[in-house]
């Protein structure tokens, strides 16, 4: 392990669930995140995602001259393309008024479920707008709707936090620019908030990137808009995805544009929660689950599900997978090729060894001979290296991503 990736692990002592079970073996369940109202996977008609309260009125309209639908200076993402230029519209006027704070801002008579549409786009894509706390009223007019966003924060409260935000955004940014490649600096921006932020139901601004980039606690949502707003900020293309976990409720991750080509990139899955069935078996702290950092279509529909109807870009290329990478990815099994490369492993001195399968009929047939005598073997190699007369290791075998890990226990080696 690098120095620097050293370094960026002690920031933070993360704490995990951490329960043993007989024989070394463990279970490994990702982490689902939570969210309160910020995220729901629509039907068949798009559901809001945000509470918004329609309010009829007849008082008569303002007269006001309406919002031009040709906004200059407006940078639209993934959703504002999904618009018409009458929303786009919209969308410019709703992201001038939450810039400037505005109580109320007056858009044209439009249906008040795509107002209110409309404004969760704007949401998904304007990662920054984080004193946005997604809530509205509508007043209709005649002619127009008085549309008030809700704020968590505004004045001098919201600029201290800007700048707290900007302070926290370039500890990363700095390590996560020197990067050569599209690839090495999604990575660091992955690795960064797995190590630094903190899943946490319950914390406070979670729905923003305050929470994580400042708070070091967040839920999916959180991790995500704060993906989005770090890549986002290098120059590169990246996509608040909306969706669900399966059995388990909403969900959002992102899809980044890496070197010309779409990943599925899902930081909170990145940061598991160990649970196993007895004991106090202490697990490395500072774990990373790498299957859905730049991940395909494939992969990542075993276990999530993007929101109908959304259009989200193709996913099909793997060739950034990270086991494919690490050269810990098989096609076939070879028993002789995976003991060398576990030996291989704790001769550098590595935390841990991962073998990934392709399908899961390869690791049907590899998994019993890897945990039940190659792994045996590689413990005892383990012993001879470092001359131990006994030694611990543990292991995660998760059928689902077709991935065994062990970990290595070097003890005071």
């Amino acid at each position: 392990m690098s120095m620097e990736k050293r370094k960026m692990r002690q920031r933070r002592k993360k704490n995990r669930k951490i329960r043993g079970c007989l024989g070394g073996t463990i279970i490994l369940l990702l982490t689902v995140c939570l969210l309160f109202g910020a995220v729901r996977l629509a039907p068949s008609v798009f559901e809001k995602y945000f509470p918004v309260q329609e309010v009829s009125s007849l008082i008569p309209p303002r007269g006001e001259e309406k919002e031009s639908a040709e906004m200059s200076g407006t940078e639209g993402g993934f959703y504002f393309g999904k618009l018409s230029s009458e929303e786009q519209g919209i969308y410019g006027a709703l992201l001038r008024g939450v810039q400037e704070e505005a109580e109320a801002v007056d858009i044209p008579a439009v249906d008040g479920d795509r107002a209110a549409q409309i404004y969760e786009y704007l949401l998904y894509d304007k990662p920054e707008l984080f004193w946005c706390d997604g809530t509205s009223r509508m007043t209709f007019y005649e002619d127009h709707i008085e549309f008030r966003p809700g704020y968590s924060c505004t004045g001098e409260v919201k600029q201290e936090k800007e700048s707290q935000i900007e302070e926290a955004a370039q500890l990363c940014l700095r390590e996560a620019g020197a990067r050569q490649t599209d690839y090495e600096k999604v990575r660091y921006i992955f690795e960064y908030l797995v190590e630094t932020v903190d899943y946490q139901a319950d914390a406070p601004d979670n729905q923003n990137i305050y929470s994580a980039l400042v708070n070091q606690r967040s839920v999916c949502a959180g991790y995500s808009r704060a993906a989005q707003y770090l890549l986002e900020r290098l120059g590169m293309e990246c996509i608040y995805v909306i969706g669900a976990i399966e059995d388990q409720g909403s969900h959002a991750w992102n899809i980044v544009n890496c070197g010309g080509l779409y990943y599925h990139v899902d930081v909170t899955f990145g940061d598991p929660v160990f649970l196993a069935e007895e004991g106090e078996t202490a697990l490395p702290q500072n774990a990373v689950n790498y299957d859905y950092l730049c991940c395909t279509d494939a992969e990542i529909t075993g276990t999530h599900r993007m929101a109908e109807g959304m259009g989200y870009p193709a996913c099909t290329s793997d060739d950034l997978n990270y086991y494919r990478l690490g050269g810990m990815y098989y096609e076939t099994f070879d028993s002789e090729e995976i003991l060398k490369k576990m030996n291989e492993s704790f001769y550098a001195g590595d935390e841990a060894f991962t073998c990934k399968f392709s399908d899961e009929g390869l690791y049907q047939e590899a998994y019993d001979t890897v945990i039940n005598e190659l792994l045996p073997l590689a413990a005892q190699n383990f012993g001879d290296y470092y001359g131990m007369d006994s030694v611990k290791y543990s292991y995660v075998a998760e059928e689902k991503l077709r991935k065994i890990t062990v970990f290595w226990d070097y003890g005071q080696q």
